[in-house]
């Protein structure tokens, strides 16, 4: 693939799936420092994966699998790494904070709840349901995860009961 073909490849996709890497770079991250850490990882690692894609799969998928396989890597090295270690102070920006709605600020708990109860799931039901929440299909969910569209049905059924339970049980430094 020419490189001229190869960038504009990759800046399409980045305009069309950055949320998608977002999704799984924040679901695997406990910080918003190591979350833009990961996002650059799995962009490095599409962009250096790009020649290797030939289309049998759509897009979507390919780049679901390798921000995945990246950041199951990310978290096995950093996890050796910082296993005792917690933030010291998360620094909140006071100017952006004191501007939110009540609704807002529930609505940003609600959404760090969710995240940290999928962290907490088991690796493969967290990729599985980090693809449910972009609203894949499930045959697409089994393309990425390479399992049957009738495994997809009964591991989401069992993710979404553990999440259920994990969410009853509140937050959980992990």
């Amino acid at each position: 693939m020419p490189d001229e073909s190869a960038e504009a490849l990759f800046g399409t996709w980045l305009t069309e799936h950055k949320g998608a890497v977002l999704k799984v770079a924040r679901a695997y991250t406990l910080t918003s420092e190591d979350c833009q850490d990961l996002v650059q990882d799995i962009l490095l690692q599409l962009w250096a994966s790009l020649p290797q894609f030939r289309g049998r799969a759509s897009a979507s998928t390919w780049i679901y699998r390798v921000a995945l396989n990246t950041a199951l890597s990310w978290r096995r090295k950093e996890g050796r790494r910082r296993k005792h270690q917690r933030p010291v102070l998360e620094v909140v920006d006071q100017s952006v904070a004191g501007g939110e709605s009540d609704r807002r600020i529930v609505e940003r708990e609600a959404v760090e709840r969710l995240y940290g109860a999928i962290r907490r799931l088991p690796k493969a039901d967290a990729a599985l349901f980090l693809l449910f929440l972009d609203d894949l299909s499930y045959r697409e969910m089994a393309e990425v995860l390479g399992i049957s569209e009738n495994h997809v049905g009964v591991k989401l059924n069992r993710a979404k009961k553990a999440l259920a339970e994990l969410m009853k049980e509140g937050p959980h430094d992990s």
